[in-house]
Parts: structure tokens; sequence; C-alpha cells
């Protein structure tokens, strides 16, 4: 199957049943051994210092892997795409765009499905066969979820990094299936986390800091029961289409969809506190306006750029929430016993 690079989470099932192999360059950017190094290619061509990482990477990424056609979302994700689209043009590399609808509508969607697969010389029925296939694999990824929030033996990083695979199935989905179905395997025979430890959402794009972030929470006593965006890349609502599923995916659309989420998780889940990243020079984090208004719950807002790891700054800033968290929870239990 021949490559084909995407900027974000699209439908993929429209790649496969086109015979292209999905690859997400996000992840291949964010796990490579020296990701800063992918960076700097991005810099030397003159991508400017202000501009955000996760595209400087995804250039580099795209040149470092020889991905000669990639799959570009203009709607519905960065801006930044479109000139990233022109400079990966000049470089001899095909570019297709792709546009989800301003807002979730299925008729809407099936327009903009039916007109990407006909660029890719396919059709909507063979996506469709390809949908039904990687059923079984969404809905392991999403048991994985219930298995970190309601049975707790599953970590907040294991429930990150299957859940951000769903974008392209770590580009095999075959033997992503088979990896998750042993993971749930082990999971179901741990024991579970103490009921003690503090329960984070995490809200938000993925962050740079990898699986830092999520092992130093674990190191203080608290661990992730719910990540919201690579939930949905698993497509937690799926829908009766593929018209519907995308347009069941709240990442593209207004934040006012992705609450409706988030809120409904944050209560089922019964979490304690909220960590909202936001990406520097990223439009989506002005957002976080909106989340400390309406959602009610202790926010700390982390913002990240080209550090990997949590720096002692933020390690701080992390300790001094989860403090807050506990000190909060005790108060809370010592009303409840007056």
């Amino acid at each position: 199957m021949n490559k084909i690079g995407i900027t974000t989470t699209v439908p993929i099932e429209i790649l496969l049943a086109a015979g292209y192999q999905p690859v997400d360059l996000n992840n291949v950017f964010i796990a490579d051994p020296d990701p800063e190094r992918l960076i700097n290619i991005a810099e030397r061509v003159g991508f400017p210092l202000n501009c955000c990482s996760w595209i400087k990477g995804i250039y580099g990424a795209c040149l470092e892997n020889k991905i000669d056609t990639v799959l570009c979302v203009t709607t519905g994700d960065c801006s930044n795409t479109i000139m990233l689209m022109e400079v990966l043009k000049l470089k001899g590399i095909k570019t297709i765009p792709f546009a989800y609808p301003t807002q979730p509508d299925s008729r809407q969607m099936q327009d903009a499905l039916e007109t990407l697969a006909k660029k890719l010389n396919t059709t909507l029925d063979a996506a469709g066969r390809v949908r039904e296939e990687l059923a079984p694999h969404r809905r392991l990824a999403l048991k994985l979820d219930g298995l970190t929030w309601k049975q707790g033996t599953a970590s907040g990083l294991e429930n990150h990094l299957w859940l951000v695979s769903a974008s392209d199935f770590n580009q095999d989905p075959a033997k992503y299936r088979q990896e998750l179905k042993e993971l749930v395997e082990q999971c179901l025979k741990r024991q579970p986390y103490p009921p003690d430890w503090l329960r984070i959402a995490y809200i938000g794009v993925p962050s740079v800091y990898g699986q830092d972030l999520y092992k130093y929470l674990e190191s203080n006593g608290a661990r992730v029961v719910f990540n919201e965006i690579q939930r949905q890349f698993a497509m937690p609502h799926p829908g009766n289409s593929l018209a519907e599923q995308y347009s069941n995916y709240t990442y593209p659309y207004s934040i006012y969809d992705r609450l409706k989420d988030i809120t409904a998780e944050l209560g089922k889940r019964r979490v304690d506190g909220v960590i909202h990243y936001v990406q520097a020079f990223c439009h989506r984090g002005i957002g976080d306006i909106i989340f400390r208004d309406v959602l009610k719950l202790p926010i700390l807002t982390l913002e990240g750029n080209d550090e990997f790891s949590l720096t002692h700054h933020l390690k701080t800033r992390v300790e001094a929430f989860l403090d807050m968290l506990q000190r909060s929870r005790r108060r809370n239990k010592t009303l409840k016993e007056v």
C-alpha cells in the first residue's frame, strides 16, 4: 500500500478503501527519538520561530519519512495547515485538501466524504465496508477507555497512547487490534488503582510532553481518567453511517459541541480536576476562557511549545494543583461528616 500522510484525524476508511496506508504525521513526529530535530528541519527552510511546533514537526516528519502525498485538513483543525500545504507543494509533495463542515451536519458531511472518495478514486460503499472492518478495533479502544475510568486497571498513559493511535491505527490496523487485545486482557487481570488517588481529566489537543505528564501525575497520587480528544479519535459515537460517525466526532466543530461531551464525561467519571493543555501560538488556546467559565471544576492550564518533557516550573505548578485538589477533597469530606 502507498503511504499517505494525514495532518489530523480524517475519514481513514476512505483512504484505506482507496488502497492507501494512512500515516498520522503528528504521531510520527512526537514518537521520534529526537522530535526537536524534525522541528529544526522546518526552521532551516524558513518556518518562523513563533509557528506551532506541531506544524513544523509534521513538515519535518513528512520529509524525513519520504511521504509523497499528504491529506491536509483545511477546515476543522489548524489554520496553519493551509500554508503548510503550499510549502509541501513547493517541495514536490502532492497535497489533497479535506474540509470538515463548519457544523456537525450529516448531509454536509456526506457531500464532503463523496468529494474525497472521488478524489481518491474509490466509493463510499467501499469505505463503508472498511468502516465495518474497523468497528472491532474502535470498540477495543473504547473498552480500554472503560478499563481506565470504570475498573481503574488501565493507566491514563495507556489510554492516551492507544486512543491517540486510533487516528491511523499505528499504520497497521490488524497489528493494532491484536496488540490492543493483549493489553486489554492484561488489564482485566490487574489490581485497580487505589481509590483515594485523584481523578484528573485531560482536555485539549495531545501535548508535546508525551508520556512525561502522565507519569508525573501518577508519581504524585493522581491519574488521568479522561483524555478528551484522544477518546474522540476512537469515535465513541459511530452512528449508523460514515457521515454520522464524522459528524459526531467533536474535535473539528464548535467548542460548545466539545463541551457537551466534556461536561457529560466529567460527571460520569467523577473527576476532581481538569488539566487543559494549549499549544503555544494556537488559536484554540483562546477557548480556555470558555472552559473556565463553563466547567465547574478546578482547571490547570498548561501551555507547551517545543519542550518535550515537563520543566521544573511546570512540575511545581502541577504539584500545587494536585495539592489544592487534595485539600479540597479533605475539606469536602470533613463537611459531609459534620
